[in-house]
């Protein structure tokens, strides 16, 4: 592969809740058994990039450890690797990361020790499968300084106005671009994936450096709209950024449609993950199981309907989980009801307790957790 990747996952997301209190947005569960930031590097993997790099900051414990080994997205080689690059004090720098483009711009040593003439940029908050060998050759088709991928977003699907809303002509040269609007009719939006030639990149860091410029949408893709050539390319097929409640809730239960799984884990280009040894969920007398996703290391003994158990979740005699996601390592007590609502990992649900999520609200719980306390 002629490019080397960047992962931009060390922001915070408000909109997460209490979700975010304890783990980074890219580390957030997915689908039973992975975490977001697989798929963006699940991507580079399958597209052949050799040498990648995460930016982390925001507690950034789990994900760290999640990113322990390359061996797992099999980025373990001579030439290129797996590399965590954190918020480091030195004698010319001592702050946290002030937005995208700085969070590059304190590694810049990362890109001028690499050889590959393109970088690919993407954030690990996003759920969807991309080729990057195929939008490597339109940027160079289209002699293009700079190529964002977008997506329509259909109907009903998320609010655009969260997103870099693009305007682009008929040969796919950018026309507008603007970040997060208060309110907008277009559905085209940016994807978070983006290709430019990495001297070209380091060149316009140092200068947005220079003049305190620290967010590479607003300061680089904006600012230079006129200037540069940039151009758009669109993903095709599923994709969903997570960085909201609702749109975390939706992506998970999207993962209990057949034609999703199949797309994501049906033949080639597989999503990889860290793998952890747990036996196969076990099925007690009493349980009953329709359209759920559960993971390994799960006991059940109760009901579990339209719900998504990631791993080592046992639930009690008598228990009904309906339009709900429990997350890791949740204990939940017999007699127990929820409904609608996202259960925080580690958490332990005493017996006889009900949680519903009202007025199509999806409704967090979060329960001191009784068995860790020394």
């Amino acid at each position: 592969m002629r490019a080397v990747g960047i992962v931009l996952a060390g922001g915070n997301s408000s909109r997460m809740g209490i979700l975010a209190k304890k783990r980074a947005v890219a580390a957030m569960p997915i689908a039973g058994s992975y975490r977001s930031i697989d798929f963006a590097l699940s991507n580079m993997s399958n597209s052949h990039v050799q040498k990648v790099a995460v930016c982390t900051q925001f507690n950034a414990r789990s994900l760290n450890q999640h990113l322990n080994s390359s061996k797992w997205w099999d980025f373990g080689r001579k030439q290129g690797g797996l590399y965590i690059l954190t918020p480091t004090m030195t004698t010319d720098n001592n702050s946290w990361y002030r937005g995208t483009a700085d969070a590059i711009y304190q590694n810049i040593d990362f890109l001028k020790e690499s050889h590959e003439p393109y970088v690919i940029i993407t954030s690990g908050d996003c759920v969807y499968k991309a080729d990057y060998n195929r939008m490597l050759e339109y940027h160079i088709d289209k002699k293009a300084d700079i190529t964002v991928a977008y997506t329509k977003l259909a109907v009903g699907q998320d609010d655009p106005t969260r997103f870099g809303v693009m305007q682009m002509a008929d040969d796919g040269r950018l026309l507008g671009f603007e970040e997060k609007p208060v309110a907008t009719d277009c559905m085209t939006v940016s994807a978070g994936v983006y290709i430019i030639r990495r001297r070209l990149l380091i060149e316009l860091l140092e200068k947005a450096n220079a003049e305190e410029r620290y967010d590479f949408v607003k300061d680089i893709l904006v600012r230079y709209r006129e200037t540069k050539k940039i151009y758009g390319y669109e993903l095709e097929g599923y994709w969903n950024n997570i960085a909201t409640v609702d749109s975390y809730y939706k992506t998970n239960m999207d993962f209990l449609k057949k034609d999703v799984r199949d797309y994501f884990f049906g033949g080639y280009a597989s999503i990889y993950s860290r793998v952890e040894d747990q036996p196969p969920a076990k099925y007690n007398p009493g349980a009953a199981m329709k359209n759920a996703l559960v993971s390994s290391g799960c006991i059940i003994n109760g009901t579990v309907e339209n719900s998504v158990l990631f791993r080592k979740v046992y639930v009690g005699n008598n228990c009904i989980i309906r339009n709900s996601i429990i997350l890791n390592d949740v204990y939940i007590g017999d007699n127990t009801v929820i409904e609608n609502c996202i259960v925080e990992s580690r958490g332990t649900i005493r017996a006889n307790e009900t949680y519903r999520g009202e007025n199509g609200k999806i409704r967090i719980v979060v329960e001191e957790n009784e068995r860790y306390i020394i």
